[in-house]
């Protein structure tokens, strides 16, 4: 089974591109921060993961994604090579395709980002909850 799951920061905005062809389909790239549980003395304290999204995924990220945004993407690890056309060495690839992505904290608790959130409702952030006014009863779906 090829599946992964990743809790970081990206540090940079993606950077999107379209497909050719009469289907256009998005390809957002990004590189994802992710904190190591235990490191050495002089080592970096994270990981510095390349993700990639296709399809509504891509434009997914596209729309929302920004540097500095907490995430969890889900996805599948797939390796590669190519030859260096200068050098003319083998490079080995390894990127994660991002299959899901969820935020990790809210909106008012990200200092560093500037996007948009979806699925954001007012509340209170500190216990990730969210306050339902009254008199909203006969508008739930259950009782």
């Amino acid at each position: 089974m090829n599946k992964v799951i990743l809790i970081g920061r990206l540090t940079r905005d993606p950077e999107v591109r379209y497909s050719q062809g009469e289907k256009a389909t998005a390809v957002a790239r990004y590189s994802l921060a992710v904190p190591k549980k235990y490191k050495r003395d002089g080592e970096p304290d994270c990981d510095f993961i390349n993700c990639v999204a296709f399809g509504r995924n891509g434009e997914f990220a596209e729309r929302y994604l920004h540097k500095g945004t907490k995430i969890m993407v889900a996805g599948r690890i797939q390796t590669g090579s190519y030859l260096h056309k200068d050098a003319g060495i083998k490079i080995n690839t390894f990127d994660v395709i991002a299959e899901e992505h969820e935020f990790c904290e809210s909106k008012n608790s990200s200092a560093n980002s500037t996007g948009d959130y979806v699925g954001q409702y007012p509340g209170n952030a500190d216990d990730g909850f969210m306050n339902i006014p009254d008199g909203i009863d006969e508008e739930l779906p259950f009782n």
